[in-house]
């Protein structure tokens, strides 16, 4: 792991791994994990790849603003393509999972066609459909409560005595498979760490993304708009862990009609977090795409 310095000045530590001179492929990851969300496939791939995984802004050792405004979606897609400056990539793959996919999606709607090639994301839904399930579909609006008690600052006296771990356990109704023990160690860890813990909160805090409550209305509002985003037309891997509760698969309804270059993987019999509960699958469904684009 080493420490780059963004343009923006924000620091983040990077794993970098592989030939300097093959393809490159940047994992992001999401809430609330870190580099290691993508380790069997930077295993899998990285003697042919060049491997790149930050720490995102927030997140362990990497730089962590206190204030929300830090942590707009804006900010977050300029570092991608701030480090790819930093370390000489002029193209690459973009691949991301929960948040880092969100992040994956807006930096491949802005890169294409010029410095992104391919996106490959898992389990992270598009951000023009995203927002219309909030609104209209039950199953996805209550699977997203916990953002509601992740942005209530009544929550923040519980974080700053417990660490993040504390609101995980009172916000996150959801279970699903556990890391392997070391990697569940060091993620208990690094929750400790109170900074970290908010700045990764703010990531929630600086969304647009609207959920209304249960008991509010499930209809589009009177001045919903479609957001003004163009379709993706790059070669793009959806892998979808079709046992998602975070992220149900209803996510995947309309996706043809906002990615016109779309290869679908689904996993069945796996939850929210596929890069590790499923890594064979995975990593099958990505050979494959990257071999046939």
């Amino acid at each position: 792991m080493k420490r780059v310095t963004l343009a923006s000045g924000i620091e983040l530590d990077v794993i970098d791994t592989g030939p300097a001179d093959a393809p490159a492929l940047i994992f992001l990851h999401g809430f609330p994990e870190s580099h290691r969300t993508w380790r069997h496939q930077i295993a899998h791939l990285s003697g042919r790849y060049r491997c790149i995984a930050p720490d995102q802004r927030g997140y362990r050792g990497s730089s962590k603003p206190q204030d929300v405004a830090s942590y707009t979606p804006d900010k977050l897609i300029r570092d991608v393509f701030d480090l790819a400056d930093a370390l000489g990539i002029g193209k690459f793959t973009i691949l991301g999972h929960d948040w880092g996919g969100a992040i994956a999606w807006g930096v491949a709607i802005l890169g294409q066609g010029t410095r992104v090639e391919r996106a490959i994301i898992a389990n992270a839904p598009h951000p023009a459909l995203f927002q219309k399930l909030q609104y209209t579909n039950a199953e996805q609006r209550a699977a997203s409560q916990y953002i509601r008690e992740f942005r209530d600052p009544a929550n923040d006296a519980l974080v700053r005595e417990h660490g993040l771990a504390g609101l995980l356990m009172k916000a996150v109704k959801w279970e699903g498979a556990r890391p392997e023990p070391d990697v569940r160690d060091a993620q208990f860890s690094d929750w400790q760490d109170r900074d970290a813990a908010f700045a990764m909160l703010n990531w929630y805090r600086a969304s647009p993304i609207e959920v209304p409550t249960m008991d509010e209305p499930f209809a589009l509002p009177d001045d919903w708009r479609e957001p003004p985003l163009p379709p993706l037309t790059i070669p793009t891997l959806v892998i979808w862990a079709m046992d998602d509760l975070a992220l149900p698969a209803c996510n995947l309804d309309g996706m043809d009609e906002v990615v016109t270059n779309l290869t679908l993987a689904p996993v069945h019999g796996c939850g929210h977090f596929v890069p590790w509960e499923d890594p064979a699958a995975v990593n099958t469904a990505i050979d494959a795409f990257l071999a046939s684009t």
